[in-house]
């Protein structure tokens, strides 16, 4: 049987607990509330994806409480992103780290034919997900609903939606809904240097503005 509880010490423990040992969470973040693990552990992620009914080509998020903590997971933030990322995390942006040889994720994409893996990351802009996070670890995490449907706003719906197959609940009160996450990579062919995947809260034209700050292309 799952249990909900508010953010406090005993919680935060118990989280970091449930997730050592392979458990699944649900937390509250900036947007939504998500369902998470650690990234490490094959078994737990493949619970995310049985929970949420996802097909397994969707790749999950790995949420960080700073981008100190790319360094301990083997990933690594390319020229211009490295850049980027420190003028908008915490936030609504979502660059595509490249995994270092001997990288233990098990969320990584793009591992085919001898391709360095690659991991989409996000630093949530709320105090109660960075407590989370700094209680845990980074989180491999997707939202907390079932595929296809609408993202839960607070932890009834996360509960209604998911039941006991999640270990614990953590209740941050409701969230502010869905705001995509704008997804950028590096690639050194494109306009300026980057690929924008996804547009969301961040708009593309931003993004572009910074990396000509000052003068010049955001380089290393």
């Amino acid at each position: 049987m799952s249990v909900t509880c508010g953010i406090d010490e005993q919680s935060l423990a118990e989280a970091a607990r449930i997730v050592q040992s392979g458990g699944l969470i649900v937390i509250p973040t900036d947007t939504v509330y998500g369902i998470a693990c650690d990234p490490r552990n094959a078994d737990a992620i493949a619970r995310i994806y049985e929970a949420k009914r996802r097909p397994r080509f969707k790749a999950l998020q790995v949420l960080l409480a700073s981008t100190d903590q790319l360094d301990e997971l083997g990933l690594d933030l390319p020229a211009p992103l490295n850049r980027l990322a420190a003028q908008f995390l915490p936030g609504a942006f979502s660059p595509i780290a490249v995994a270092r040889e001997g990288c233990t994720l098990a969320t990584l994409a793009d591992t085919a034919n001898g391709r360095p893996g690659t991991q989409g990351i996000r630093i949530p802009n709320s105090a109660a997900t960075l407590a989370i996070l700094k209680a845990t670890g980074p989180l491999a995490a997707s939202s907390a609903n079932r595929s296809g449907e609408q993202s839960a706003q607070s932890v009834e719906e996360a509960r209604e939606a998911l039941g006991d197959i999640v270990d614990l609940y953590l209740d941050g009160g409701a969230t502010r809904g869905h705001v995509a996450s704008t997804v950028v990579a590096a690639d050194p062919y494109a306009r300026d240097g980057v690929d924008i995947l996804r547009e969301g809260v961040i708009p593309a034209t931003t993004i572009r503005k910074a990396l000509h700050m000052n003068g010049g292309g955001l380089g290393a």
